[in-house]
């Protein structure tokens, strides 16, 4: 068996009948229109996420504005004990290779 060459490749599909081309361009667009209804889909799904969320954030906001009463805060921070260390850098030299 031979090697086949793009000029018989090009000439082979010169011989296609027109319905193959037809159907392998409806194919392609067939393929161009699911891909991008998919992302519409995606990015419908995250928008309405995101929608639901900022209404349920606005929500509580306006409640809170309207009833005169101050936002939830974070909890009070704890004191913490700090330990002083005292740290000591080693420098090593590129020959030596112990530790």
């Amino acid at each position: 068996m031979g090697s086949v060459t793009a000029r018989q490749v090009f000439e082979a599909l010169a011989r296609l009948p027109a319905r193959v081309w037809f159907q392998a361009a409806f194919a392609l667009v067939g393929f161009v229109v699911l891909a991008v209804l998919g992302f519409a889909v995606i990015a419908a799904v995250a928008l309405i996420g995101l929608i639901v969320i900022l209404v349920f954030k606005a929500r509580a906001w306006l409640g809170a504005l309207l009833a005169g009463r101050p936002p939830p805060q974070p909890p009070e921070r704890t004191p913490r004990r700090v330990t002083d260390v005292n740290y000591v850098v080693v420098d090593k030299k590129d020959g030596d290779r112990s530790g």
